[in-house]
């Protein structure tokens, strides 16, 4: 069988490495499993980028030229959103390589809606956020228009019913009507959406969580890792990292300042804390934490990623919307328990009280009250170091996630 996954980059975000992941997966397992990107950063033989200077150009500046002819600008609205409005070549790429099977993954930027109805092929389509249900955005947090027809968008701040989002939803619904489209959701509350949504009600809808390599996320001597990363020995380290990790509101760094407050002024006063942030700079003005602060900006390899995993006593992921929660899981398999809200795909990868601890949206103290539980944990044991292991050894290694989609192409096809 010959799969073809497209996504928007090979690198960069959750979405890319959980595309890479599972792409080098199926190929471990015998598959014939191509990526095609409109944005290439490796060197992977088996991954397609543009083969023009102006394709790349094109690939790069694609979302920034939507956002101008819609005039949509970043400043005035509330989260990320996408028309996928502008014309590609992406179908004469997928007719010239002939694949059995299309898997989309993150492809709201690198596509023209319109285009699906061109693929001769059956189509997956994983679901990394809520974009291709909603008239445009990502995170619809609240929200719930998509389950009829969007319009008065939150997103963009809009009170018209026949806004933006209203129409890119019938655009949506024109040009998937009939297709031959099954949706993959990587956690039950994703799936649940989807079904939810009118765009998707009446599709297949799987739930097949994104896979991890256990053999590079894996546990390492805490004292070890510090000292390769130059980390203090005598701290306990909370950890919070993602892409754009302190301006991304979405990943909820404001909630955390606010969480870090609470515990350095009542749960934790006696200066053992550290915070360390990845996947951002310092910002400036940065903000007063009640803590020492360590910016480490983004980590580009996974080995010094797991390493830093590693060195943690306990990650935080205060996002406000989540799939499932990628930089969580990584966390887990190297052992760091982690503190989350209750929301979204997370329940999915956090037993509370058993390997991590949910806390209640978007409560700052309960966020506080969960890391300092977990420190406090630390000190007597490994019992939440090893949990978090055991579960995503048990339900996330990128051997058995391949395994599950082979099930499912197969069955498509």
């Amino acid at each position: 069988m010959k799969i073809l996954m497209l996504n928007n980059a090979d690198v960069e975000s959750g979405a890319a490495r959980a595309t890479t992941r599972l792409q080098k997966g199926l190929r471990n397992n015998g598959s014939d499993a191509q990526l095609l990107v409109q944005r290439k950063f490796g060197d992977s033989p088996q991954v397609i980028g543009p083969g023009s200077t102006c394709a790349k150009a094109m690939g790069f500046s694609r979302p920034t030229l939507e956002q101008k002819i819609f005039g949509i600008a970043p400043g005035k609205i509330h989260g990320p959103f996408s028309p996928s409005f502008l014309p590609d070549r992406i179908s004469a790429k997928v007719a010239a390589l002939s694949p059995d099977i299309v898997h989309l993954n993150w492809v709201a930027n690198m596509l023209r809606l319109e285009t699906l109805r061109r693929f001769e092929v059956p189509i997956v389509w994983t679901l990394h956020d809520s974009w291709p249900f909603t008239g445009g955005c990502y995170v619809p947090i609240d929200c719930t228009r998509y389950r009829e027809a969007c319009g008065s968008c939150p997103i963009l701040g809009s009170s018209r019913e026949n806004d933006l989002s209203r129409r890119v939803w019938r655009r949506k619904q024109k040009a998937w009507r009939d297709l031959d489209l099954t949706i993959v959701a990587p956690s039950s509350w994703m799936g649940a959406c989807a079904r939810a949504s009118s765009l998707f009600g009446k599709a297949r809808v799987e739930v097949i969580p994104n896979g991890l390599d256990l053999n590079r996320f894996k546990p390492v001597d805490k004292r070890t890792a510090r000292e390769i990363l130059s980390l203090p020995q005598d701290k306990r380290l909370v950890l919070f990292g993602a892409k754009s990790a302190t301006r991304d509101r979405n990943k909820g760094f404001h909630l955390l300042v606010q969480a870090l407050h609470e515990l350095a002024g009542s749960r934790v006063p006696d200066g053992s804390v550290e915070l360390v942030v990845f996947g951002s700079s310092r910002p400036e003005p940065a903000p007063e934490l009640g803590f020492p602060a360590h910016y480490l900006g983004w980590f580009s390899d996974e080995v010094s990623l797991a390493l830093l995993y590693a060195a943690a006593d306990v990650f935080v992921f205060p996002s406000l919307q989540e799939s499932l929660g990628y930089t969580a899981m990584e966390a887990m398999a190297c052992g760091t328990p982690c503190v989350a809200f209750d929301q979204g795909g997370i329940p999915d990868l956090i037993d509370h009280g058993v390997n991590g601890y949910l806390a209640r949206p978007f409560e700052p103290a309960d966020l506080a009250r969960g890391i300092a539980w977990v420190l406090e944990a630390g000190k007597r044991g490994g019992d939440l170091s090893c949990a978090a292991r055991r579960k995503v050894e048990r339900d996330f290694s990128i051997e058995a996630v391949a395994a599950r989609y082979l099930e499912l192409y197969r069955s498509v096809v």
